[in-house]
């Protein structure tokens, strides 16, 4: 049995559904679902995978930096009763992980490995084609629109380089494949863009 019933499906929906969601939204979810979809052989744990995938983003407010821990804590609180403790622990885990989307450690390989794919889905935007990557980033940068140009190009461009010191952007041998050289490519263009005064 799913872990995302009807109405916890829709009480999330109308939390992604917020205003302001301009890429962090039900669009995002659906993207993410058909990658777990796409790659449900390789996942040990589907219903966890796909409650990290609804819930990771279920507090999303530009302006906090403690969303990730905040949706996890709504997780918790609404698959409490649901989900055995110990699942219900590596769920959050990987909720919590996209902070920094660094896989948590277990110690059970295959709940691992599908954190790490998980957070690779997550990241599957910057290896995409290049006009989705550029809309994805005009997107995010209208949810920051309260930040000035300025400021903006600083953070953003920290976090573009922090991805490409990676040894690898990616955690798994799938996503590696797939997506790693067009994510280098998106985010060193992007890095360009930045550094000659584009927001």
């Amino acid at each position: 049995m799913s872990l995302i019933d009807g109405p916890t499906r829709q009480f999330l929906s109308g939390l992604y559904a917020e205003p302001g969601r301009c890429y962090h939204g039900l669009d995002h979810i659906a993207a993410l679902l058909a990658l777990a979809h796409a790659n449900r052989a390789a996942i040990a744990d589907e219903d966890a995978v796909e409650a990290a995938i609804w819930f990771h983003d279920a507090v999303y407010d530009a302006r906090r930096s403690d969303n990730e821990a905040l949706s996890a804590a709504l997780a918790r609180e609404r698959l409490a009763g649901r989900c055995e403790p110990g699942r219900l622990d590596r769920i959050a885990a990987m909720i919590e992980a996209t902070a920094g989307h660094e896989p948590p450690v277990f110690g059970d390989a295959a709940a691992e490995h599908d954190a790490a794919l998980f957070l690779d889905m997550d990241l599957a935007i910057l290896g995409a084609a290049p006009d989705t990557f550029d809309t994805y980033e005009a997107a995010v940068r209208r949810e920051y629109a309260h930040v000035p140009d300025a400021d903006w190009r600083t953070g953003r461009a920290a976090v573009l380089r922090r991805f490409l010191a990676r040894e690898a952007i990616y955690r798994t041998a799938i996503f590696r494949s797939a997506c790693e050289q067009a994510a280098r490519d998106n985010l060193q263009r992007s890095l360009e863009r930045l550094a000659g005064g584009a927001a």
